[in-house]
């Protein structure tokens, strides 16, 4: 017996099946993470994340690492693309975003003096 193709789709047209994805947030575990290092090997992307107490410091720091994720370069591609797509549209809607940090620091006029009464 032949499979049965909708109508209106030709007969050599293969039959598509919809995925549906369910998210399921029962272990989620959120971290806080401003720093990130980025390795990889021939197979795979490696992301490290930990959180840098101290951004602005000098000298020899030590920075614990409390996640690393792993993954394909395919899965590494749809991340970077997703992730180029968020900031286009943050910076979009409220302005580049300066990694300099002395570009960010805006130093004020110091205030007018007051006149007495």
């Amino acid at each position: 017996m032949a499979e049965k193709k909708p109508a209106g789709q030709p007969e050599d047209a293969p039959t598509t099946q919809q995925t549906e994805v369910i998210f399921s947030e029962k272990n989620l575990h959120s971290a806080y993470a401003n720093f990130a290092r980025v390795t990889a090997t021939p197979e795979e992307v490696i992301i490290d994340l930990a959180l840098n107490s101290n951004p602005f410091a000098t000298g020899r720091q030590e920075i614990s690492i409390d996640q690393r994720l792993i993954m394909n370069f395919f899965t590494a591609k749809r991340l970077f693309t997703t992730l180029g797509m968020t900031l286009q549209k943050h910076e979009e809607a409220f302005g580049v975003i300066e990694l300099d940090p002395r570009r960010r620091v805006r130093v004020q006029a110091p205030a007018a003096p007051v006149q007495g009464k």
